[in-house]
């Protein structure tokens, strides 16, 4: 398996749909949901990100405060992954509106609806939010641009992704059972499949965890490490199982992502130790054995190392903060 696959197989995902939009031009909107919109669409998230698939239509996006806009059409990915503010429109020179002044709650439990414009052209869209541990799921927002944009129209499970969310939102409003759930896995979906074509179109020169999954040799790494991260690895080991020398792993490894295999490891088992912390109450010894650490008093060391404070201690605050 890849390592962006164990990555998300391992984090804690929270997905859904939470907008179904239709505009009519002219119109421009403020889309960001603010901070009582996130805490209403997940109360305990620590990190949530925002998109937007187009279904009809189309219009232009930028960040607020950007000079530079972007054009949309039917079948594009809009991601926002810190969800940073932005504005959207057929005509962003106009002034916006806040969309939370727009939206209809749904009577049936679904996605709210918002219907706005000046009766023109037509472009729709749904809104997803896709929420995880930041600690967890840092590797990956840190490669991801603060907006990323791809046409999913070019991928191959795009277009029937793009068609069984259209159908799936405009049957919310009279919702049957299980219908929330299915939304969920489709939310999920649409995201994964936006990375995934992402990836795909990276420059060759980038930089970053995702380029790193690209190139052969540290994605195999990557995904060995994600996969058995309580084996005991050594730079030599790994090189083995990917093919290169010791020395150019390593080297490879460093100019894409900016650190040693091994930094990288232990901050993973880390992030895999902290999680399993705050959600279980399995006795610290085991945590420690499942990443990777063959004593107690090893793994002590190393977690206080990168929080600052003992297992113990940290998953009794963990758990009160959560309360």
């Amino acid at each position: 398996m890849d390592a962006l696959s164990e990555m998300l197989k391992t984090v804690r995902l929270h997905s859904g749909i939470f907008l179904d939009a239709e505009f009519t031009a002219p119109w421009c909107i403020d889309s960001a949901p603010g901070d009582e919109d996130i805490a209403q669409l997940l109360p305990n998230a620590e990190q949530i990100s925002i998109y937007h698939l187009f279904t009809d239509g189309g219009g232009h996006a930028k960040l607020a405060g950007a000079k530079e806009s972007i054009e949309l059409r039917a079948g594009d990915l809009l991601m926002f992954p810190h969800a940073d503010g932005h504005l959207m429109g057929s005509d962003l020179h106009i002034a916006p509106r806040v969309v939370g002044e727009l939206v209809e709650t749904s009577p049936g439990g679904g996605p709210s609806r918002v219907r706005h414009g000046g009766g023109g052209a037509r472009t729709r869209f749904v809104c997803g939010y896709m929420a995880c541990d930041r600690r967890s799921c840092k590797a990956l927002l840190d490669a991801l641009p603060r907006m990323l944009h791809v046409s999913l129209r070019g991928s191959p499970a795009g277009e029937w992704i793009e068609a069984t969310i259209r159908h799936a939102a405009s049957q919310t409003h009279a919702p049957s059972a299980g219908s929330d759930v299915v939304l969920a896995r489709l939310a999920e979906l649409l995201f994964v499949e936006g990375l995934r074509e992402y990836v795909r179109t990276l420059p060759d020169d980038q930089r970053g965890w995702l380029a790193g999954l690209r190139d052969p040799h540290v994605g195999r790494a990557l995904a060995l490490l994600h996969g058995d991260p309580a084996r005991d690895w050594g730079v030599e080991s790994l090189a083995q199982e990917t093919g290169l020398s010791r020395s150019a792993l390593a080297e490879r490894f460093v100019a894409l992502l900016g650190e040693p295999p091994m930094q990288y490891l232990t901050t993973w088992r880390m992030n895999l130790a902290s999680r399993t912390l705050a959600t279980t109450s399995d006795p610290v010894a085991r945590i420690a054995e499942r990443v990777g650490y063959e004593s107690e008093a090893a793994f002590n060391r190393a977690f206080k190392r990168e929080f600052g404070t003992p297992p113990a201690a940290w998953r009794r605050a963990a758990r009160a903060a959560s309360r």
